[in-house]
């Protein structure tokens, strides 16, 4: 991580000296780039500053305490050191999460995408459980929620549903929520007081915005239907639902929640964007494992990563063996901070520094 602060520290202030130039265009392309590059690092770099004035405060003082022999002043250097360990271990924290959101500053939005695994019926009502506590979360948050496509249940919920979260910490926050996961209930529908066990996955799809991948027309096939709600109805007169096969991968896509065929070719193509983005790299993260061989990332979507377990009203994470208890409607409205918070912190001791 110091590593990459190091070169941030240089980078900002290579930048800076751009900016101050007196040769420098101010109405250029080139000087907006500069200094959009500049205030995208700025808040790390005075971060670390300040980190780096309080670890020189705390080598002061321990200085001063084998150099001198006068017991009151060893008395204060330590109660300060104390202090400023513990601002240090706060701004620690601080430019842990500022260098993750610094690799993920590209993805200004995130493509959810929630499908109903094992269990029928009660998997779909689970999917819209899901798609009740993510879109709570992030608004929440005040971030953005739009739903890009969705398939509904005869009996409620969804079969897929899929949305964006339009926000830059929505990939950070919420990476780690894709994997399959399981719910154990008695269903609505059961006499006989039977739980079930049933299965949901979640994607987490970043929007790249540098990674464009070009789709050429040739490469599509795109078809027109009407739009149906449960069971086959017709909800439309028009055809205006709309599916695109992206034909060289197969990656199938089709939106069908807006009247105009214009705007649900326009959401098709922008999961298909997401779709081909993660493509690519899920084949480049299998090239580096077979290089290093060892897995990337935090494993493979197909393992169950929680149970929402509701006789036991308990919510339990896997990865990182956390559970909570009692508070199952609450987590389901959206309230996942905690777990989500618990999660990240697992993972930063993952990581050497």
């Amino acid at each position: 991580m110091f590593d990459k602060l190091n070169q941030i520290e240089e980078k900002y202030k290579e930048l800076s000296a751009k900016l101050s130039s007196q040769s420098i265009d101010y109405s250029s392309k080139e000087y907006r780039d500069i200094l959009k590059e500049h205030g995208s690092i700025e808040r790390t770099y005075k971060v670390y500053e300040k980190y780096k004035i309080i670890e020189n405060q705390i080598k002061e003082n321990l200085h001063l305490i084998e150099n001198t022999d006068d017991q009151e002043l060893i008395l204060l250097a330590k109660e300060e050191i104390n202090e400023k360990n513990i601002e240090k271990n706060v701004l620690y924290n601080e430019l842990f999460d500022l260098i993750n959101l610094d690799n993920a500053k590209k993805y200004n939005s995130i493509i959810v995408e929630i499908r109903a695994g094992t269990g029928g019926d009660e998997a779909a009502l689970f999917s819209g459980d899901l798609f009740r506590m993510y879109s709570r979360y992030a608004e929440n948050k005040k971030w953005k929620v739009e739903i890009l496509s969705y398939s509904e249940s005869e009996v409620g919920g969804y079969k897929e549903v899929i949305f964006s979260i339009d926000h830059p910490d929505a990939f950070y926050r919420l990476k780690y929520e894709m994997g399959v996961h399981r719910v154990q209930r008695i269903p609505l529908t059961e006499t006989g007081g039977r739980i079930h066990t049933s299965t949901v996955t979640v994607a987490i799809l970043p929007e790249e915005e540098e990674m464009e991948i070009e789709i050429l027309p040739n490469d599509l096939r795109i078809d027109v239907f009407r739009s149906s709600g449960p069971g086959g109805q017709s909800v439309n007169t028009t055809d205006s639902a709309v599916r695109v096969t992206h034909v060289p991968t197969g990656i199938v896509v089709q939106c069908q929640d807006e009247k105009s065929q214009h705007k649900n070719k326009v959401k098709a193509m922008r999961v298909l964007q997401a779709r081909l983005q993660e493509k690519f790299r899920s084949e480049q993260q299998e090239e580096i494992a077979r290089e290093r061989k060892s897995q990337i990332g935090t494993g493979d979507r197909s393992e169950r990563i929680r149970t929402y377990n509701f006789p036991q009203n308990r919510i339990t994470d896997h990865r990182i063996g956390y559970s909570i208890y009692n508070k199952m409607n609450d987590f389901l409205d959206g309230n996942i901070e905690d777990m989500i918070q618990k999660i990240l912190e697992e993972n930063k001791k993952k990581i050497n520094v």
